[in-house]
Parts: C-alpha cells; structure tokens; sequence
C-alpha cells in the first residue's frame, strides 16, 4: 500500500463510501504480514515510496508466491531478483499477467501503473557483452520505478573509441550506471568525462585472477575520480535502485 491507496481509502471513509470494521480490515496487516517463514513488510512504500522487493534465489517456488499473494492483496507492485526460469515458470502459472526478464532473472507483475518520472534519465553501461545480465537486473529495477532508461553496452576500456563515439549521453543522463567486470577501469573512465553521479557495478565476469569480481571491486572501490560509488558484486538490483533514488529528486 502506497501513499496514494492510504489516501483513498481515507476518503472512502470519510465520505461514507467504506465502513469503518472495511478500512479496518484493509489496514490490520500493516504494518507487516506473518507468514511464519517470511515477514511482509506492507509498510514499505508509504515509507520509502516502493514495495519490499523479493530475493528469489534461495526461496522455493511454495515462499514466493506466498509473498506474491500477500503483496498482490494490499495493491503493491511485486519484484522478484535472482530468480531461476524453471522457478519463473511455476509462478507464471499463478500469476500470469507477470513478466519474467529471463536475461536480467527478474520477475515483475504490476498491480497498478507506476507513476512516471517526467524528467531525468539513467544511462546504464556495460563493459563487455558478457556484463549485460548484471546491466539489465539494473534496467528493469530503475524502469520498474518508472524511470526513463538508456542503455549503452559493449563500449569497454579495450576499444574506448566504442564510448567516446557516444558523448550526447553525456550531458542527457541525470545518473549513470556503469557495469563492468575484469579489472573494473570503465567507472573511472565514465567518472571522468561527466559531472552527474556514477554508480559502479562490479562483475564476477573474468579469468582467474579476477577472483569473482574482487579485483573489479578493489579497482572500483580506489577510483580516482571522485564522483563515484561502488555497489556490491553483480548488484545490478542496487544500482538500479540507487540511480532511481537519484533521479526521483530530480523529479521532486
């Protein structure tokens, strides 16, 4: 329940259109739902203006949708991360007005129309090809927030003509997302050409000495370019939640 449902149903009430024993039952499972194995957090979008969101990895198919359920009665719009085809495909079948994003492993069933941002844009950028997944978990999430996104992949270090060719994203973007595996230089890279905020995405994409996205990490983490905030490894989820935060003040 959002800010804009409590509001109706306030005005339900004082206009005589719901009884006081319905608002109250529409409320009693705020501010959390106990589901024994899961507490739902009903509360979350009247205090940080988006539903609690579900980490699919590591849940059976039976917890998710229970979780779905409870959030899909109170009106919340419903993300799932981390979640595998074969799981995607059970909850389909339940609810099937969902929408699984098979390369960012990502579940989406709207219950209502997220307001759109009027202003602002989040550049999301990719290193390599093989960065894209972790690039889309954080282009659903900003867009599933109602942001307008752009995306720019496969422009690494190793052909930096690939990046440089693109400067109107430069001064359109409010934020950018910048995802990269191997050594991480891309962030720094993109840090120095623009003067709107930075969020660096390690990848565990490389060889061995990469170390799953450690030395991305450390290499990120020791940018020179000082308007740059790392994330942690493979959390597209997070940037794409953090760039949101940034560009709804623009929006405010």
């Amino acid at each position: 329940m959002d800010v804009n449902a409590l509001r109706q149903l306030l005005e339900s009430l004082a206009s005589g259109r719901m009884t006081v024993d319905e608002v109250v039952s529409r409320l009693k499972r705020l501010p959390f739902e106990d589901l024994a194995y899961a507490r739902v957090d009903h509360h979350r979008s009247l205090r940080k203006g988006f539903p609690e969101v579900i980490f699919g990895e590591g849940k059976s198919e039976a917890q998710i949708l229970g979780i779905m359920k409870a959030m899909v009665e109170q009106g919340d719009t419903v993300m799932v991360t981390r979640l595998s085809p074969k799981k995607a495909k059970a909850i389909t079948a339940q609810f099937p007005n969902t929408i699984y994003h098979c390369e960012a492993r990502m579940l989406v069933h709207t219950s209502r129309p997220t307001k759109p941002a009027t202003k602002g844009l989040i550049m999301v950028i990719a290193a390599g090809t093989s960065d894209i997944p972790v690039a889309e978990e954080a282009v659903v999430t900003a867009t599933t927030m109602g942001h307008r996104v752009k995306t720019l992949y496969d422009v690494g270090v190793s052909g930096i003509h690939r990046l440089v060719d693109h400067g109107e994203f430069w001064t359109e973007a409010t934020v950018f997302i910048v995802v990269a595996g191997m050594e991480g230089a891309l962030p720094s890279v993109v840090g120095g050409l623009v003067d709107k905020p930075v969020i660096a995405v390690p990848t565990s994409v490389g060889y061995g000495a990469s170390f799953g996205g450690i030395t991305a990490l450390l290499g990120m983490l020791n940018s020179c370019a000082s308007n740059v905030s790392v994330v942690n490894i493979d959390n597209g989820f997070g940037a794409g939640y953090v760039a949101a935060l940034i560009n709804r003040l623009a929006n405010s």
